[in-house]
């Protein structure tokens, strides 16, 4: 395990163990002040926290097994073990926002007499505050070490600072005038809360099933490898995530066919060294050569042309020719072409019509990256 990723797994232990003592403190008293008081609503909060209490848990074990160390049979480790762990997380907010839905709706057929104590007010209202604290820190520093399951936390603990802002003020209007608003409040806010958890949930399965990475990574790499001398484009982007402190890119740069196999040794370990101190991206590099921009310029320009006609083609990169005539470049196709292959065909016979003589290769790549 790398420094940055012990760094990471301690900040992450770090944080649920707070939230977890706090949380577990909420429940102590909001258990304490739902029975004194005869509340439903303040005992379906606390069971609200308790089940924070045990996100943060899973968390921390989210966390501990995702930094074992890479083994034969998962060689790039289990860093993907964190986003099931927040599969979790979002599981425990929609079965929280389920039970609120349920005991709530219970409420509003067979509505209570609560007997609200000035002491008890005071403590829903300072759990309103620890909570809405609690949920910023954890979303905070979610972000910061990039831990979706603090993040799931800190938006659960958000809306529990919402279901007790919603507690207080029904014990508010209870007390004041007697209106017992208690069922139809959490069903509102049971509803606010399944759709934070399906949020979660959906957000988590699109990381495993491997979505479009983020943009802004992808242009600050590609600019960084830009920056290399010699470096005339950056194509073929790729990062591919093993969990939030392993991603694994690869990437093609084009370079004049002159340079030497030491000077392209030399330059592209610079380059992944560079891209792994800046954004801890193990990037791996391939090569196009380019011909000099005057040798088969009409060519270079007839091939950019044409594929400029067909819509689905959305870009150009890798052209080369070598000294027997064979000519060589990828083609980044759209996902709204059914038949790349097809395409590719129909590409390949106007151009060697228009030059005999001359062999086309085509390679057909993804709209994988911005």
């Amino acid at each position: 395990m790398s420094k940055r990723e012990k760094s990471r797994a301690g900040i992450i232990v770090k944080t649920s163990f707070i939230a977890i003592i706090t949380n577990t403190l909420l429940v102590g008293f909001k258990v304490f002040v739902g029975l004194v008081s005869n509340s439903i609503a303040i005992v379906l909060d606390a069971l609200n926290n308790l089940t924070d209490a045990i996100s943060s848990v899973v968390t921390i074990v989210g966390a501990k097994l995702a930094n074992k160390r890479p083994d034969k049979k998962h060689p790039y480790g289990y860093g993907r073990i964190e986003y099931f762990s927040t599969i979790v997380v979002a599981a425990l907010v929609l079965v929280a926002g389920v039970t609120a839905g349920r005991e709530s709706f219970v409420k509003i057929l067979e509505p209570g007499d609560a007997d609200y104590s000035i002491s008890s007010l005071i403590i829903i209202a300072a759990a309103v505050a620890v909570k809405l604290v609690l949920g910023f820190y954890l979303q905070k520093v979610g972000k910061k070490v990039d831990s979706g399951s603090l993040v799931a936390s800190g938006k659960d603990s958000m809306m529990d600072s919402i279901l007790s802002f919603a507690t207080l003020i029904g014990a508010i209007l209870n007390v004041l005038f007697g209106l017992k608003l208690e069922g139809y409040l959490g069903v509102l806010i049971a509803i606010f809360i399944m759709k934070t958890g399906v949020e979660m949930l959906l957000e988590t399965l699109d990381l495993i099933i491997g979505k479009r990475a983020d943009a802004d990574i992808i242009n600050k790499i590609r600019k960084t490898l830009k920056e290399f001398p010699d470096v005339q484009g950056v194509y073929d982007l790729s990062l591919h995530n093993y969990g939030p402190s392993k991603i694994i890119a690869t990437a093609h740069i084009q370079v004049p066919d002159k340079m030497t196999a030491d000077t392209i040794h030399k330059l592209t370990r610079e380059m992944a060294y560079a891209c792994f101190e800046k954004y801890g991206v193990i990037i791996t590099i391939g090569i196009y050569a380019a011909n000099d921009q005057r040798k088969y310029r009409t060519l270079r320009e007839q091939v950019f042309g044409l594929a400029k006609e067909y819509p689905e083609i959305l870009q150009v990169h890798g052209f080369y020719v070598d000294e027997a005539q064979n000519v060589y470049f990828d083609l980044v196709i759209d996902f709204i072409c059914q038949n790349p292959e097809e395409l590719s065909r129909k590409l390949i016979s106007e151009l060697e019509a228009a030059n005999p003589g001359f062999a086309f290769n085509i390679i057909l790549d993804a709209d994988i990256s911005d």
